[in-house]
């Protein structure tokens, strides 16, 4: 029997979507693939069904370099509700208590914010998706269950105030700035917690990724919009560089008789990378025709061995 022909066409690079409120982001990552008519993609990281904002997809080739989006900090500007608190820790939850929180001032949360700031221990979210036994926390947690999950240490770069609204239920508006794998929604139940009130998070926005920022990132809307009845390639001006993902790390340009070596798995010799890096350290990889060749790694004897290349396309 044949093998079946792959849906889509092959479609290399990055978008820098503008998640919506209310789907998930794989559904974001789903209806973004179906536009340009992709044969694949992956998304970033992951964003709650509450949250909006900057949510990098990548397609084709580009997907092999995501982890470095994945490691990567993350900005975010939320909406903290206090005097009460739900069983996600966000507006999604059920509501397990409500508390009078009429005399929380301005001033107390300032303060009770700045233990959270620095490197801390974090204990994940019974919603969130790391997985225990294989099946992903959330999916534990509907089911009625808990399970001890260890702290972990995450790093706050910025936690400040934004805004704060008094009353019964009041409000504080923070930015934030972290590493990877922290948890908003923690954050807020641990500063609720601290206040002796509760909290959970009423609406949340990650305005950066790593190196991309919300400014040039496109809606769903916008990306039906101007597709219309034409097709997929139409799209495509939207798509970053397929090494983008990995724009940190210094760039090193090749000979294509070196490029022809390292695709096949060699290590070459470069006297550039004295200049750019020390053993260990990762680079990205060009020849000099502008061919991204992928992302490589300094050796102790000064050469360059092949860590992640793209196929040739």
């Amino acid at each position: 029997m044949g093998r079946r022909p792959k849906w889509g066409r092959p479609v290399h690079g990055v978008l820098l979507l503008n998640k919506p409120a209310g789907i998930t982001a794989n559904d974001a990552l789903q209806k973004a693939k179906r536009l340009f008519f992709a044969n694949r993609a992956g998304h970033t990281g992951a964003l709650d069904p509450l949250a909006t904002g900057v949510l990098p997809v990548c397609f084709g080739e580009a997907t092999k370099f995501s982890q470095y989006l994945l490691d990567a900090d993350k900005r975010y500007r939320a909406t903290f509700c206090f005097g009460m608190t739900t069983a996600s820790g966000d507006a999604d939850g059920d509501v397990i208590e409500t508390r009078d929180a009429s005399g929380l001032t301005k001033k107390a949360v300032l303060k009770a914010m700045e233990p959270f700031r620095g490197r801390i221990q974090q204990v994940p979210s019974m919603y969130s998706a790391l997985k225990h036994k294989g099946q992903p926390l959330y999916k534990l947690a509907r089911q009625g269950l808990e399970v001890e999950r260890e702290a972990r240490e995450v790093e706050i770069y910025e936690y400040e105030l934004l805004s704060f609204t008094p009353g019964a239920q009041p409000r504080a508006e923070v930015q934030i700035h972290c590493s990877k794998g922290t948890y908003v929604r923690s954050l807020a139940e641990d500063l609720g917690r601290a206040l002796g009130v509760g909290a959970y998070v009423e609406q949340l926005h990650r305005s950066a990724a790593g190196p991309f920022d919300e400014v040039g990132a496109v809606t769903l809307d916008e990306l039906v919009e101007e597709r219309g009845e034409d097709r997929a390639e139409v799209l495509d001006h939207h798509l970053l560089p397929m090494d983008s993902p990995a724009a940190s790390l210094p760039k090193l340009i090749l000979p294509d008789d070196s490029g022809y070596y390292l695709r096949q798995g060699q290590p070459v010799m470069d006297l550039q990378v004295y200049r750019i890096g020390e053993e260990g350290d990762m680079v990205r990889l060009f020849l000099e025709s502008g061919d991204f060749l992928g992302v490589g790694e300094i050796t102790d004897d000064g050469r360059v061995a092949p860590r992640r290349l793209v196929s040739n396309l």
